[in-house]
């Protein structure tokens, strides 16, 4: 193919991350804005590059007239905080199988690592895309993993990049140590994952009550509350310097309960 058909023929792909992307940063943000854990980290995607496609397709020995069959052209990665918030997400594509997505097969390497050291959960889909010129239906890659599972094959990737797939012994040896090196880590922030969440989560309700205690004192302000308006903003200075999350809440609600007062 000559870049012109290449462009043509990787149009649905490209669709496909961007409307894949949207899909998993959506539910990511609908968990949240319901005060509910969310075990998407967040959302990656890309594109195999042309390069990487030919030298699958000419490895496995498919025709460049059945590069469909690729299942990795499009690719997704979820990360997670926790390894068990990967069967979370595997759970919530699960829910998603027959309406805008038909799962056709999965593969645990988290439960099977390979020999590499390498741990990920893929999840293999078909997934039907609206063109200009009619509906597509393509295959994609769903990789879940933690942090360190993604760091570790980040490097890994670059390793095998540079030494063209072919890394000398005693660096895959150290690859492996350190493959289990961030098993050990994921393990232990298991362990401790409720302080982790609780202290997060602590965070968060703090972060949001902070900023809706400066969007009252703003609409005071603008209402020509001026007076009240700097009572309040004192209070919360001397307040957030305390950091008692209850007391900032009680202020919220003062704020509130003035801004609906002058309402009326």
């Amino acid at each position: 193919m000559d870049d012109r058909s290449w462009e043509q023929f990787l149009i649905p792909y490209e669709q496909a991350v961007e409307e894949l992307k949207v899909k998993f940063r959506s539910i990511r943000k609908e968990l949240k804005k319901r005060n509910e854990y969310s075990p998407i980290e967040f959302v990656t995607g890309r594109i195999k590059k042309i390069s990487s496609i030919l030298e699958k397709a000419n490895k496995l020995q498919i025709p460049m007239d059945r590069l469909e069959e690729m299942e990795d052209i499009t690719g997704i990665r979820i990360m997670c905080q926790f390894s068990e918030d990967i069967r979370r997400v595997v759970e919530l594509i699960h829910q998603r199988n027959g309406n805008d997505m038909t799962i056709l097969y999965e593969k645990d390497y988290i439960n099977n690592q390979k020999p590499s050291g390498y741990r990920s959960y893929h999840v293999i889909i078909r997934y039907p895309v609206q063109t200009s010129i009619g509906e597509k239906e393509i295959l994609a890659e769903i990789q879940i993993r933690t942090l360190a599972m993604n760091f570790w094959a980040t490097i890994e990737h670059s390793l095998s990049y540079k030494y063209e797939k072919n890394i000398p012994e005693d660096i895959k040896e150290r690859l492996r140590k350190a493959a289990e090196a961030a098993y050990l880590l994921d393990t232990e922030m298991s362990e401790i994952r409720d302080e982790i969440r609780d202290a997060q989560q602590l965070f968060e309700f703090k972060s949001n009550t902070v900023s809706r205690i400066l969007q009252g004192i703003q609409n005071l302000y603008q209402r020509g509350y001026v007076v009240e308006a700097t009572g309040f903003q004192d209070k919360f200075r001397a307040l957030r310097a305390q950091g008692d999350v209850m007391d900032l809440r009680q202020l919220y609600r003062t704020i509130q309960a003035k801004i609906q007062e002058v309402k009326e």
